[in-house]
């Protein structure tokens, strides 16, 4: 297979235009025939509005094409299962079932493994439910809200794909191609940095639960693991608020917000890591202004409103940058634990909101926490987010860019209309983080203004807080073969244990675990499982 990359053309192209566009970079006949399937799509508006795609070419007489720089020849990668002729067993448990339980989940039982699922919150319907009702009443149902039940915290994003993570096994091609199975565009696997949106996930989700329980697995939702059953160094079984279940493998997926599950692992002896991550605020603009600075349009046809992606450098070597970049979203509560307030952004799959937000966090490392042991950056967060929540009374506290600077309250708005989902409140934000991250934050937006994006330090600009859970503070430390450093049989996986940092590489990380639990039911160390 002949791969090109860098192939530049506007928007609305034709197939042929396509083709002569290959014809001419392989310096081929105009009427030579070629297969052409796009791999990659991203957007060039450095002079006007581009599609770059990357694309694999058949052509006959492959053998004859040169190489270069552009083109070269690649063997494309199917996801296979690495382990053949898996052992009977018990039946393993995951523990969530957010992106990495799910896709434990459905690749084991794929396998014939028929996994039972264990899930503290509620299934998609009523879960979606409770949670529209938490953003009009502000009553929060700790067990089942933004972080918990079917689908986990990206059920409620923007549910973006992107990640950094190489796909050598074609594990991130599998996820991808399983949600456009079950009804995501076919368009993420091609983008650049694609996404879903929250109201397709919460479509995609249940019909591949339904899937699993066809396969044998079952998933109990409203169920909490209390604690692990662990004999000699080997988890025996799990006990949670309705059952017990006996097994030889637990799948551990419980997201980035699973902090009481985290005090009872440590409680029982797992050994976990402090590990950094990154914290700060909310920050909404119009749409319109950003597809303008970016695209040079107010409102571009085809590619739709302009994603941005920031970072700066404060002088004391902490990295600031935007998270979680929604076009077109609403900033949304997603708090899980009374007296304590967390925000975070959510799109739907149109992308249609007037603004555009993002979280601009400030790299936070574990000498930053106050205390010591693998717990302290959960107190970390526990403490600004109390804070956030008592500043404006469990409403989600909101300030103007150019007060924040002033660190005086609003009394008015300016020209950005705000776009949230829950209740807020003028407050002042300034005290909720620790002050040299306030001013890291201050200067990396001024700093984004002037250099990146003109207008992105506009006075009027809408922050809102605390972003707190932009990934685990802690990692459940795995050893090669992918089970806890000190407990046969547990087999920490995704972003609550510090190993994924977004949907797509959870669930990856996910199907890895379950790799990893056929492997150790064969009785074998890791010789076939890569990354």
């Amino acid at each position: 297979m002949i791969r090109i990359s860098q192939v530049k053309l506007k928007p609305g192209h034709s197939q042929h235009r396509m083709e002569a566009a290959v014809r001419s970079i392989l310096r081929l006949p105009k009427d030579a025939p070629v297969t052409v399937s796009i791999v990659r799509r991203s957007i060039d508006a450095r002079e006007g509005i581009f599609y770059c795609y990357t694309v694999d070419v058949e052509v006959p007489d492959e053998d004859q094409i040169q190489t270069n720089n552009r083109v070269t020849k690649v063997t494309p990668v199917e996801y296979k299962f690495p382990v053949e002729n898996i052992p009977d067993g018990p039946r393993p448990i995951v523990i969530g079932f957010g992106p990495a339980g799910i896709f434990a989940a459905l690749v084991m039982a794929k396998q014939g493994m028929k996994p039972i699922v264990i899930e503290q919150g509620a299934d998609m319907e009523t879960r979606t439910q409770q949670v529209m009702d938490f953003w009009h009443t502000g009553n929060l149902n700790p067990m089942s809200n933004v972080q918990f039940g079917e689908g986990g915290a990206g059920a409620f994003s923007d549910g973006k794909l992107n990640t950094n993570t190489k796909d050598a096994t074609g594990r991130n091609k599998f996820v991808l191609e399983t949600l456009v199975e079950f009804g995501a565009s076919p368009d993420i696997l091609i983008d650049a940095m694609p996404h879903v949106g929250t109201d397709k996930l919460r479509q995609i989700v249940p019909q591949i639960r339904n899937l699993i329980e066809k396969l044998g697995g079952e998933i109990h939702f409203n169920e909490k693991m209390l604690q692990l059953s662990i004999e000699n160094g080997y988890v025996t079984g799990v006990k949670t608020s309705k059952a017990y279940y006996e097994t030889d493998a637990v799948v551990l997926a419980i997201g980035h917000s699973a902090r009481d599950t985290y005090y009872t692992l440590y409680d029982q002896g797992v050994t976990m890591t402090a590990k950094p991550f990154a914290c700060g605020l909310r920050i909404q603009h119009p749409q319109t202004q950003i597809n303008k600075a970016l695209y040079g349009q107010e409102k571009p046809e085809i590619v739709g409103p302009a994603p941005y992606k920031l970072t700066y450098n404060t002088p004391e070597g902490r990295g600031v940058y935007s998270f979680c970049m929604c076009p077109g979203g609403y900033v949304v509560n997603s708090s899980s634990e009374s007296g304590r307030l967390c925000v975070n952004g959510m799109s739907y799959s149109q992308r249609d909101g007037e603004n555009a937000n993002s979280a601009i966090v400030v790299s936070v490392r574990p000498e930053d926490y106050e205390g010591d042991g693998p717990l302290a950056g959960i107190e970390f967060q526990r403490k600004m987010e109390q804070k956030a929540y008592e500043v404006a009374e469990g409403d989600i506290p909101t300030q103007t860019f150019g007060d924040y600077k002033q660190s005086k309250e609003t009394k008015k708005l300016g020209q950005v209309n705000p776009a949230f989902r829950g209740t807020w409140k003028f407050a002042n934000l300034r005290g909720i983080l620790p002050g040299h991250l306030e001013k890291d934050i201050i200067n990396a937006v001024t700093y984004f203004g002037s250099h990146r994006i003109k207008g992105f330090d506009r006075p009027d600009a809408i922050l809102a807080g605390v972003e707190a859970r932009t990934s685990s503070p802690v990692r459940i430390d795995r050893d090669s073969n992918g089970q806890a450093v000190n407990i046969k049989g547990l087999f920490p996986t995704g972003e609550g244990a510090g190993y994924a940092g977004g949907i797509t590489s959870a669930a990856m990380d996910g199907i890895k675990a379950a790799e990893y639990v056929a492997l150790a039911r064969k009785g074998l160390d890791n010789e076939v499982i890569h990354d």
